[in-house]
């Protein structure tokens, strides 16, 4: 009895886990995704070993786009690139042209923020300066004396006859705290959560978080980069320093760029039309400056994985020297290929990171590759206070500046939105930036991993998209 019992138990199993893995294949041709190999190994296994858990699992955050087909490319761009045309900002621009991704724009007043501070007055001047409308994108709001002072500024910007939205991610806002939104909307400030991860309406998606960030007064001024609106980010939480992060502010045509772009996001979290970001500018939108710059859009809005192909193109042609600054390593192999073959044929590869970043679980998965860079001939360098910011500079004429980190979860998951500038002026500021903090670092030493060790960091890579 207790046999036949056990054969029909694993009857239902088979049954159960082949429904799962069919949902999860016709759920990926019918929305047309193209997930990372290894992303879908792992919901295959899991649908197959565990259905039970992973079919409502796969159901609730299981989708990783929210798009159908791609914008046309800018056939202008593609042709005339603003650069030499064999230079890597050239080349980058050709790329981001053809997946559809908005042109190059000009842009003036640039200041990059050297510290929390000078990047805390800059916050608040933005807000101030406002006189017709102000746009907040934030991944968290600090429960803290910095959260709310920034509550205070938006709340009297609204009762002074601003229009001000707060758009707030929907994980973002516990994981700072889950901080008092009421004061703001009593004043008049709209406040949009994006895709709330208990009340969504939008099936599959709550696991894709909007880390975005950008404050954008009239549509003229913007500020924008890594740090979230918490204090760790500018002056420092209880007797902790302030993580080391970047993040610039510029006014021009590109401001009117992040406009559309906050458009958009706020669409698509209100539950409205949602506009094309993209196509909101146009091949001649370059004003009266020679410096331009290009908005880089990232994540399930958009057909491409765009920032992820546009770093491996630049890794792949760089010439002289690829400098990146994140505070979580934790590449695909593609990503590690194209750095680890620039190392090797002579190309200067440097990658900065905190010694010890918050994420534990990013430390020990970084490892892996932070060994192969070190073979390859890269160089680590490891600060070692909180490094939160995210640079990366391709030779002397392309700086990316954003919230992306160089992980699966930014890659490939999350909103985000990277700044590319072609200014060489500006690249060399922003490379100077990146010098500085360098000079405070030590070299990382690769040390021969145990058995266990490598179990270990195998393990937690194989949950590198949920890092």
């Amino acid at each position: 009895m207790r046999g036949l019992l056990n054969a029909e138990w694993i009857t239902v199993h088979g049954l159960v886990a082949m429904l799962a893995v069919a949902i999860f294949a016709i759920g990926a041709r019918a929305r047309g995704e193209r997930r990372h190999p290894s992303a879908a190994m792992a919901w295959v296994i899991a649908l197959a070993l565990i259905p039970y858990v992973a079919i409502p699992l796969y159901l609730l955050v299981g989708n990783r786009k929210v798009v159908r087909g791609r914008a046309p490319p800018h056939p202008d761009v593609v042709s005339r690139p603003a650069t030499s045309a064999d230079s890597p900002s050239a080349r980058f621009q050709q790329l981001a042209a053809a997946m559809g991704l908005p042109a190059a724009a000009s842009y003036e007043q640039l200041a990059v923020h050297n510290d929390g501070v000078a990047a805390l007055e800059a916050l608040h001047s933005v807000i101030r300066d406002a006189t017709r409308t102000l746009d907040v994108c934030t991944f968290l709001l600090g429960r803290d004396a910095l959260g709310a002072d920034v509550a205070s500024l938006l709340a009297d910007s609204a009762r002074r006859g601003v229009r001000v939205r707060l758009l707030i991610d929907g994980v973002g806002r516990y994981l700072g705290g889950r901080p008092d939104l009421s004061g703001m909307k009593a004043a008049g400030v709209q406040v949009a959560v994006f895709v709330s991860p208990f009340r969504s309406a939008l099936p599959g998606r709550t696991n894709l978080r909007n880390h975005r960030k950008l404050v954008i007064a009239d549509g003229q001024r913007t500020w924008t980069g890594g740090r979230n609106l918490g204090a760790e980010y500018f002056t420092g939480a209880g007797h902790s320093p302030p993580w080391i992060d970047l993040t610039v502010d510029f006014t021009g045509a590109l401001a009117r760029q992040t406009q559309a772009r906050f458009d958009a996001d706020w669409a698509f979290a209100t539950n409205r039309a949602t506009p094309d970001a993209n196509t909101a500018s146009h091949p001649g939108d370059h004003g009266h400056s020679r410096a331009q710059a290009q908005l880089i859009a990232s994540g399930p809005d958009q057909a491409d994985d765009t920032l992820y192909a546009l770093l491996i193109s630049s890794f792949f042609t760089a010439r002289s020297r690829i400098t990146a600054v994140t505070p979580y390593f934790v590449p695909d192999a593609q990503l590690m290929l194209a750095l680890t073959l620039a190392a090797r044929r002579g190309v200067d590869v440097d990658l900065v990171l905190p010694a010890r970043s918050n994420h534990r679980l990013a430390d020990l998965a970084r490892h892996a590759a932070l060994r192969d860079m070190a073979a390859a001939g890269a160089r680590v360098w490891l600060v070692p206070d909180m490094v939160h910011a995210k640079a990366v500079l391709i030779d002397d004429d392309l700086a990316l500046v954003g919230s992306a980190n160089l992980d699966e979860r930014s890659l490939f998951l999350n909103y985000e939105l990277m700044v590319a500038f072609y200014d060489g002026a500006d690249v060399a500021r922003i490379s100077d930036w990146v010098s500085t903090l360098r000079q405070g670092a030590t070299p990382y030493t690769a040390q021969p991993p145990g058995m266990a060790r490598q179990f270990t960091e195998g393990i937690v890579r194989w949950l590198a998209f949920q890092l």
